[in-house]
C-alpha cells in the first residue's frame, strides 16, 4: 500500500520502492481498499529487498516493527525511519467477519496516505 500512495501521490519527487523480509504475495484485501481509494496496486508484486532493481538507496523506510528488527544493513550513506502501522493481515486474521478485516485494512490505509503526504519533508527533520 505504500508503494501504491507513494507512487500516486508523490510520483513526481519520490522513486518509491516495496519490499519485504519473505515473499507473502498480493494481499487480495489490500488491491480491494486501495482500489477503493483509486489507487491500482493490483500490477505490483511481492518481493525481498534482494529482488529490488535497484541495491542503493538515499531513505529506508520501514513500516512495522518486524521489518524494522530483521531490516538488513544498507550503506551509510543510507539513511533509515521506521515509522510503525498495525499490520492488516495479522489483525485481519482475528477478524469475526470479511468487513471487519476490510475495517483494518481501511484505516492503515488511510495512516499509510496521511504518511505519505507529509513526504519528502519529513525526512529531513
Amino acid at each position: 500500500m505504500a508503494e501504491g500512495w507513494t507512487r500516486q501521490l508523490k510520483g513526481q519527487q519520490i522513486e518509491a520502492y516495496s519490499a519485504g523480509m519473505e515473499k507473502h504475495g498480493l494481499n487480495p484485501l489490500a488491491v480491494q481498499v486501495m482500489a477503493e481509494a483509486g489507487v491500482d496496486i493490483s500490477g505490483q508484486i511481492s518481493k525481498t529487498v534482494d529482488e529490488l532493481p535497484v541495491s542503493e538507496f538515499d531513505y529506508v523506510i520501514t513500516l512495522c516493527s518486524h521489518a524494522q528488527e530483521t531490516c538488513p544493513f544498507f550503506p551509510a550513506k543510507t539513511k533509515r525511519l521506521h515509522v510503525g502501522f498495525d499490520d492488516p493481515p495479522a489483525l485481519a486474521a482475528n477478524a469475526q467477519t470479511v468487513e471487519e478485516s476490510l475495517a483494518h485494512y481501511r484505516r492503515v490505509r488511510d495512516e499509510i496516505r496521511a504518511f505519505v503526504q507529509t513526504l519528502p519533508e519529513v525526512l529531513s527533520g
